[in-house]
């Protein structure tokens, strides 16, 4: 079975707020969800707040439209790249990929 694949789509985003909103709308995450990078950390790696199907399938989030924002706001994307690093290692069923194109 395929891991279900999320689209966090960046385009447009040029801050940490806009970040986590396209992460809280992209993976469905609980209006409880802090909307800073302890919480996404925590919501990465905790499959209770995971949509259903990726629960038992696994999920691959694939972030696009990111060089904007990395390039406004390098020491930010750095920290969201190693979140979602660390998130992935610690996290079997979970894949972030980066997507290179447009």
């Amino acid at each position: 079975m395929t891991q279900l694949t999320v689209t966090l789509d960046l385009d447009g985003v040029t801050d940490k707020a806009g970040l986590m909103d396209r992460c809280a709308a992209a993976l469905k995450l609980p209006d409880w969800f802090g909307r800073n990078w302890d919480a996404l950390a925590d919501s990465l790696s905790d499959h209770t707040v995971w949509p259903e199907e990726a629960v038992e399938r696994g999920l691959l989030i694939v972030v696009r439209g990111w060089r904007p924002y990395a390039e406004a706001r390098p020491e930010e994307w750095e920290t969201a790249q190693e979140i979602f690093a660390e998130a992935a290692d610690r996290t079997p069923a979970l894949t972030v990929a980066l997507a290179l194109g447009s």
